[in-house]
């Protein structure tokens, strides 16, 4: 038995991710901060939102970590990763729900594979591929510690080097040259599905758009997504001085039946 947490220093506001085992618990004991000890053992019992107290008496949260929490934090990356601010809204553009059917091609590091898994369920699936073995690797460790895993079927290699039984719900590319796999990830996709690509540039925005066009797909869409934090002073309420400009350009259009 394991329990993936979270610790909220109600001081500074810092958060710390632990997995903890009656294992570690016996050979380590304490989890240790800047602001002293706190029992492991505490931390496994604990109830989440409760406070405990370190042995210098500075109070921590336990809480479980969020889905965002654990991607922004804990999730550890081999590649660069899509942010929340993107993969809520490409979860949503897909329209993946609850016991859907979900190709990927470029799971990376795997936080938009955590979303497309959480948005499935257990009744879901999502079908993975990452042409690196030391990526594919990663990602399925990083699903694991969240607990996500068993709802994602994680393959080596390409789209274009299996054969599949049936079509899926949605299908979403990100690679550095999807032009090769456009054809079969539209025979893939069931009609009136969505298809997504994450495109860095402008100029494979328009190859993938082209392709796209001479296929059966309507109801395009091409956005960039910015997301603009607040300083958290409600006597001086402004925004952070510091801002993610640009990410990447997304790319949706919705199959239908010649």
């Amino acid at each position: 038995m394991k329990k993936f947490v979270m610790l909220y220093s109600l001081d500074d506001h810092k958060k710390y991710f632990l997995t903890i085992t009656p294992e570690k618990i016996e050979k380590e004991k304490f989890f240790t901060t800047k602001d002293g000890k706190i029992s492991l053992k505490e931390i496994f019992e604990a109830k989440e939102g409760n406070i405990l107290k370190t042995h210098l008496g500075k109070k921590y949260i336990v809480f479980k970590p969020s889905l965002m929490d654990f991607i922004l934090h804990k999730l550890k990356r081999l590649t660069q990763i899509i942010y929340p601010k993107d993969s809520a809204y490409i979860a949503l553009k897909l329209d993946i729900k609850k016991g859907d059917k979900v190709l990927e091609f470029g799971t990376g590091s795997g936080a938009l594979t955590s979303i497309f898994a959480w948005c499935v369920g257990e009744e879901g699936k999502v079908i993975t591929f990452e042409k690196e073995k030391k990526f594919m690797e990663n990602a399925k460790k990083n699903l694991e510690i969240i607990g996500l895993d068993k709802q994602v079927e994680f393959n080596l290699g390409t789209i274009l080097e299996k054969d599949f039984s049936e079509k899926f719900d949605a299908v979403f590319i990100d690679v550095k040259d999807p032009l090769p796999y456009i054809k079969k990830a539209t025979n893939l996709l069931k009609e009136g599905k969505f298809i997504g690509f994450l495109c860095p540039t402008t100029n494979q925005v328009s190859e993938v758009l082209k392709a796209l066009k001479e296929l059966p797909f309507t109801d395009f869409e091409i956005c960039e997504i910015l997301l603009r934090r607040y300083k958290i002073n409600p006597d001086r309420l402004r925004p952070e001085d510091l801002m993610i400009g640009h990410t990447a350009y997304l790319l949706f259009a919705r199959k239908y039946k010649k």
